[in-house]
């Protein structure tokens, strides 16, 4: 018995100082990061406006009444692409990549707000739990597929590692396909320029301490701000920018990207294209392929001189790529 209470004595301690070192980490850094340098590079659109169709709406299982758009394609046997927005952003900015495709006949393609963006702010800023941004996608799809419709995932940046994400989940045995246009892998993936090119910037005392609680299943505290970005306040004053997020949760950052065992998640994806600018600024175009083959042979992979990080929806041939790839399967 005395031996019984001492191990429990010890384990109690041992606890309480692992919570206490996690508290403490989270306390020490407060996300209140100041940027001083320019971050990434944003088109300007002023001369050419991208016209996004208004915004349609569908409930998701928690009775969610969330935004997207439409881009049909008039074809019978196109896929549906459901295609993610970036990480601060919105379906909007996509309108003009996502009409190329749909006009080319090689998709329908859907351009959701996650929820906590866009239109979607009204419903709040955070997502209830880690793993809902997928079911949101889940019931998209399912609200919208058609009999014997393939179904394709899709995403820019932290969009493209939502999509890698939802291929490696319970989700992702119903994909036929994935987009990937510079998809964020993991922050400590080869792919990843020392905070993404000046995009965001990590409290990374507190974000250890997060996840050090949600190591002992504590998830209390997932509702506090894990990242910062770096949006330029010309960016905020613009018709689109106004909609933008300048921070996420922990479990809202954690619900955008794939699982520690980001190669897990990569393993799984479906057959897929992955498009990125070489001037890439928050990541390293050339490193996608070596690390991605070392587990699937699945992907085509296309480095487009000349273009950066944002630059790379906007190029006629990033359409043509995707359009030739939804074409073929």
């Amino acid at each position: 018995m005395t031996i019984l209470l001492a191990i429990a004595k010890f384990a109690a301690i041992s606890a309480c100082i692992y919570l206490a070192i996690a508290l403490g980490l989270i306390a020490s850094q407060a996300p209140n990061h100041k940027f001083t340098a320019e971050g990434l590079k944003f088109p300007d659109r002023k001369r050419n406006p991208i016209k996004a169709p208004e915004a349609s709406i569908y409930t998701a299982r928690d009775g969610a009444e969330l935004a997207y758009r439409i881009f049909p394609s008039g074809v019978e046997d196109a896929p549906l692409l459901v295609f993610v927005h970036g990480s601060s952003a919105h379906g909007a900015p996509y309108a003009g990549f996502a009409q190329k495709l749909a006009q080319s006949g090689a998709a329908d393609v859907l351009l959701p707000d996650l929820r906590g963006h866009g239109l979607n702010i009204k419903h709040g800023l955070d997502v209830a739990y880690i793993g809902q941004f997928e079911d949101d996608l889940a019931d998209l799809i399912a609200q919208h597929k058609k009999p014997g419709q393939k179904v394709v995932i899709g995403g820019h940046s932290s969009g493209g590692g939502l999509a890698i994400r939802y291929a490696g989940g319970a989700h992702g045995a119903d994909l036929d396909g994935a987009v990937l246009l510079a998809p964020f892998l993991k922050y400590n993936a080869p792919t990843l320029r020392p905070n993404s090119g000046g995009w965001a910037h990590v409290p990374l005392r507190r974000l250890i301490g997060l996840v050090m609680l949600n190591m002992a299943q504590i998830k209390v505290f997932n509702g506090l701000t894990a990242i910062q970005f770096n949006v330029p306040e010309k960016v905020k004053q613009s018709p689109t920018g106004r909609l933008m997020r300048d921070y996420y949760s922990f479990a809202m950052n954690t619900s955008y990207a794939p699982r520690n065992d980001y190669l897990s998640d990569i393993a799984k994806l479906p057959k897929f294209i992955l498009v990125v600018g070489q001037q890439d600024e928050a990541f390293v175009a050339d490193q996608y392929a070596p690390l991605m083959q070392g587990v699937t042979q699945k992907g085509r992979y296309e480095i487009l001189p000349n273009v950066s990080h944002l630059a790379v929806t906007d190029e006629d041939i990033t359409a043509l790529y995707v359009a030739e790839y939804l074409k073929g399967l």
